[in-house]
């Protein structure tokens, strides 16, 4: 049996959970067609989904076509669940990218195509709302071959385009000049075999079929998920073109990626899986380890089941290529590995939020179940840091946005009975070192109370990097134990820098070491370790740096100089701006704590014809204050 992990992604809107709905129905796998509007979609569960009409948690479903069971990932379109959506496409095989026919390639879509390059998937892309007025096709191929950088394989062709009436025909994989010269372009074999006049008809469908597994071509099919017309189409082009994208790792070791957890209906942790290779079964004693090192431990799994058609699951050993949802991990966490540890097309490298609040609870006395329902959910979302200051018990949370907000306020009364505000959203600010400091701390000084002599040199590292640890001295010099929690102690102590902010893109060398056996143990290199780290931070210096949002804005071309002019005036810098024919399309770097103003005064500046797509660009040397992001109301109930 073949198995393919096939994702649906889109801008809000194109129409994925609908044709998600629509391929489940056409393959037999659902008796009845769940319509968004109506909040009966197998994909959209949450009371919260269904009443927005939006997909917040990635959903898994599974149909058939022929031999191949392909299981389903239904993912968010909103950019503030961004993470939901890295954390699918990297247990994906291949992904059917929507566009509608109407709005066309919006900001989002842009966005959503540079991960599925960044990480090489297959894509195919379908052109939804064909029955729709102000429906485009061919000129919509041309936009994305340009906006997207995708080379197109057009699988289609339209009747009746932009009504009611409009109807589907294959259009078949035929000699022509110019597929020749896309498909040369990847293949210097194809080339040569073109050149020679030894290329039949069968070998151009061939090498779509070899170079969309790849990621290199991009069949495009066309449809509505509304009519169902175009969905046999479509399902026969992930049969032919993906099928082969889902082969297993050949190799018996388990080797799986756990990217979603919930709650069973007992409260017991649920934790969804993909299989690369190897098996997982009922009762399997399974070591399960957690990108970086920090925990590594073993457990005994409960219960596989694995899924059957739509969203039913049965009981079964999972096997290389499916997905599983199992119970019996306690402690278990998206991103951990089960059997083998890490592999880099899993691995969770995502950014972390960057807009912090406070979660203030309606009555005093909730604050303690307030901060362990935040704590579950973390569980579900590991980005959604929570926090609680020790002293004065505030609870905080980071956040991608201010929809978060909602879904966790809507969650903690439904699921929890709690009650809750939020104070304003504000930026996160981190610090970076500027130069480099080192510092020593003896044994044998009077300022040293510790049994401990520690040496760290401090010094920037590249953007983006994290923590860098090293060692100048011999591995052997301590005792290993010591060494871990030298390791360890420092990576706590810059999550909360000597300033109270995270400290970034730093690179931490042990130089001296010393101990008196048997008196020290590691309790003393945890104690002393961030008096040596701050005092080499201190020589150091570091500078303040605040979070940034790429932008992409679509809008009206005579709405381009109000529109700069805002942008500039909230600290943005523009890096680009394109103008087509009435449209216009303009890419900048925004201060995170002004993106949320920005788009809510986007509509007024380009007469509400503005579209907008941002995704996390890092941080800059920041001069602005530690502001709230304005017009946020101080209190927000559920």
């Amino acid at each position: 049996m073949e198995y393919l992990n096939l994702g649906i992604l889109a801008h809000v809107d194109a129409g994925k959970t609908s044709l998600t709905e629509r391929l489940l129905h056409h393959t037999g796998a659902i008796g009845t067609l769940g319509r968004v509007d109506a909040g009966d979609t197998r994909t959209d569960t949450m009371d919260l989904e269904r009443r927005r009409g939006i997909t917040i948690r990635s959903a898994v479903v599974a149909f058939r076509v022929g031999g191949l069971r392909v299981n389903l990932i239904d993912t968010p379109g909103h950019p503030d669940f961004i993470a939901e959506v890295e954390r699918a496409l990297r247990v994906l095989d291949g992904v059917v990218l929507v566009v509608s026919a109407v709005e066309g390639v919006q900001a989002q879509t842009r966005v959503l195509m540079r991960a599925l390059k960044r990480l090489r998937i297959p894509v195919l892309i379908f052109v939804n709302k064909i029955d729709r007025a102000g429906a485009r096709h061919d000129g919509l191929l041309a936009d994305l071959a340009e906006r997207l950088g995708v080379a197109c394989v057009p699988m289609s062709e339209v009747d009746g385009l932009g009504t009611a009436a409009a109807k589907v025909r294959p259009r078949p994989v035929a000699p022509s000049p110019g597929l020749a010269e896309q498909l040369a372009e990847h293949s210097d074999a194809f080339l040569a075999a073109y050149l020679e006049d030894r290329v039949t008809a069968e070998d151009y469908r061939a090498e779509v079929a070899r170079q969309t597994r790849l990621g290199d071509v991009s069949p495009v099919f066309a449809g509505s998920a509304r009519s169902g017309e175009g969905i046999a189409e479509l399902t026969s082009g992930i049969r032919e073109y993906l099928a082969d994208a889902g082969k297993p790792v050949p190799d018996d070791r388990l080797r799986a990626a756990v990217f979603k957890i919930e709650r069973g209906r007992g409260h017991e942790k649920i934790a969804y899986v993909r299989v690369f290779s190897g098996e997982l079964g009922a009762r399997d004693h399974v070591r399960f380890h957690r990108p970086g090192g920090t925990v590594e431990a073993e457990a005994k799994v409960s219960a596989v089941r694995v899924f059957e058609l739509g969203d039913e699951t049965v009981e079964a050993r999972a096997r290389a290529g499916q997905i599983a949802k199992i119970t019996g991990l306690k402690e278990i966490r998206i991103g951990d590995f089960l059997g083998v540890p890490e592999d880099d097309r899993v691995s969770t490298q995502f950014p972390p939020p960057a807009l912090e609040t406070e979660v203030i609870p309606a009555a005093p006395a909730e604050t303690a179940p307030v901060f362990t329902a935040l704590q579950e959910l973390a569980e579900q979302d590991p980005l959604i840091t929570v926090r609680q200051d020790d002293e004065t018990r505030r609870i905080s949370v980071r956040l991608y946005g201010e929809v978060q907000k909602e879904i966790i306020a809507e969650t903690l009364a439904t699921q929890y009975g709690l009650d809750v505000g939020f104070s304003l959203t504000r930026p996160v600010l981190v610090e970076r070192p500027t130069g480099t400091g080192h510092s020593v701390w003896l044994i044998t000084e009077k300022r040293n109370p510790y049994f401990a002599t520690l040496g760290l040199r401090v010094g920037p590292g590249d953007p983006g990097s994290g923590l860098t640890f090293g060692l100048d001295v011999e591995l052997g010099s301590l005792p290993l134990a010591f060494h871990k929690a030298i390791e360890e102690t420092v990576d706590a102590t810059l999550r909360r820098g000597p300033s109270g902010r995270e400290v970034i893109d730093c690179v931490v060398t042990v130089t001296h070491t010393g101990y008196f056996s048997p008196v020290s143990a590691a309790g003393d290199f945890r104690k002393v370790t961030p008096f040596v780290l701050a005092e080499a931070l201190r020589e150091a210096g570091t500078e303040v740096l605040e979070p940034v949002s790429r932008v992409e804005v679509e809008l009206p071309a005579g709405s381009v100089p109000a529109t700069l002019s805002r942008l500039v005036e909230g600290g943005g810098i523009v890096t680009g701006s394109v103008v087509r024919g009435d449209r216009a399309e303009l890419t900048g770097v925004l201060p995170l704590g002004e993106v949320a103003r920005f788009e809510r005064q986007l509509p007024g500046l380009t007469h509400g014809e503005g579209l907008m797509a941002t995704e996390p660009a890092g941080h800059r040397p920041g001069v602005s204050p530690n502001r709230p992001i304005p017009g946020q109301p101080e209190r927000v109930r559920s």
